[in-house]
């Protein structure tokens, strides 16, 4: 049934909603009721009718899903000891990631190239959505050059914002359209998707964004990806030759302070942590930070030593599947995201269990697309049905 035109239309809207709506829905709240009817709803409605497929994907990658499934347990045993004022939201929020990851399997049917073409759309999307905020930031508002842009909606954060576009840049870079107008298009979006991520400042997306091109020959082996490396390497030395002031007047942001006061947050709690949701500050330099700054910091001071090593388990899991289908087009643009998304999560990442936000597209957005690897695996042919179809 989730063939039908009108279901596939459905589905084709929940995951461009999720993916460009982060940048343009006027609230946060309109976003999650657009992804809780467009994107929760049908993954939920279509999951029996597809339950052959999910069947499938549990068993070939029961490894990603054995510890998935041991994260949601100790998650929710961790909410008997958590200091949250309402438990019961934390343990919805648990249901929310669930159905998102379902709702992949559902979606694709066996087809990694449905799920490319939507990713292809979504990546010209958010550069539109870069690009006027660009105009917007500079034009309109009259910052000048210097200045951090900032996004659109959710994604006006200098820092989370370009951890967005530049993991849209990366999927991009993998996902190249097949039809010669699809090609200028995709030429013109990766130029400002770029030009973004270095304007809004962010060292921790422009680092991972550098070095997720630079190595990008290790999983694609072509002469493409050795052309892609060697510009981010000429671009990232002239962008620091020009910008060098720019990069290093802000130090390094009591990252190093930061990690040690997370890691003795860490050692007071190693094995319980403060249980999910744990409201807590860390303190360092005679400052108080919201956050840790770090996703596996973070996920260790909530879930203790247990949660981090399920949730390196299932991520380890991921880079796993995506490599065993490297010779893919499918693939190799995982292996890419999964690079970009760790490197990202060193810095800045600040949530694994909140509701969907910018946050979601390094950490749960690659577990849900990695599901599809199953089928890419089977359907090596992808690249000559994209062709076909783009």
């Amino acid at each position: 049934m989730q063939e039908t035109r009108w279901v596939q239309a459905w589905m084709t809207s929940g995951l461009l909603w999720f993916l460009l709506a982060i940048a343009v829905a006027p609230t946060n709240k309109l976003y999650q009721q657009g992804l809780v009817a467009l994107l929760w709803l049908p993954a939920m409605v279509f999951s029996w009718s597809a339950r052959a497929r999910i069947r499938e994907l549990l068993y070939e990658q029961r490894w990603v899903y054995l510890p998935m499934l041991g994260l949601l347990v100790w998650s929710l045993i961790s909410l008997s000891w958590t200091n949250v004022d309402d438990p019961g939201r934390e343990a919805k929020r648990l249901l929310y990631i669930v159905v998102f990851l379902l709702f992949f399997p559902v979606f694709a049917n066996t087809r990694p190239e449905r799920v490319i073409r939507i990713m292809q759309w979504g990546g010209i999307g958010l550069a539109l959505t870069a690009l006027a905020a660009t105009i917007k930031f500079y034009g309109v508002n009259g910052n000048v050059w210097y200045a951090r842009v900032e996004g659109l909606g959710e994604l006006s954060h200098p820092i989370l914002g370009g951890y967005v576009i530049g993991l849209a840049a990366v999927w991009l870079v993998h996902w190249v359209p097949r039809t010669l107008w699809m090609q200028a298009a995709w030429v013109v979006a990766l130029g400002v998707l770029g030009v973004f991520v270095v304007l809004s400042q962010s060292r921790g997306a422009a680092f991972a964004l550098f070095l997720t091109l630079l190595v990008m020959p290790i999983w694609c082996r072509d002469r493409r990806s050795r052309v892609v490396a060697v510009s981010a390497l000429t671009v990232a030395m002239l962008a620091f030759w020009f910008l060098e002031p720019l990069v290093m007047a802000r130090g390094v942001s009591y990252r190093p302070q930061i990690l040690m006061a997370s890691l003795q947050m860490i050692a007071e709690h190693p094995w319980r942590g403060l249980g999910l949701g744990g409201n807590y500050k860390v303190l360092a330099d005679g400052l108080s930070f919201d956050h840790a700054h770090n996703l596996f910091t973070h996920v260790a001071i909530e879930l203790g030593l247990p949660g981090l090593l399920l949730w390196c388990a299932v991520w380890l899991a991921v880079l796993r599947e995506a490599w065993k289908a490297r010779e893919t087009l499918y693939g190799q643009g995982i292996i890419g995201i999964w690079v970009f998304s760790s490197l990202a999560m060193q810095f800045d990442a600040a949530s694994l269990t909140g509701t969907p936000r910018a946050e979601w597209f390094i950490s749960w957005l690659p577990v849900g697309l990695a599901s599809v690897l199953v089928w890419a695996r089977v359907n090596s042919d992808d690249c000559d049905k994209i062709s076909r179809s783009s």
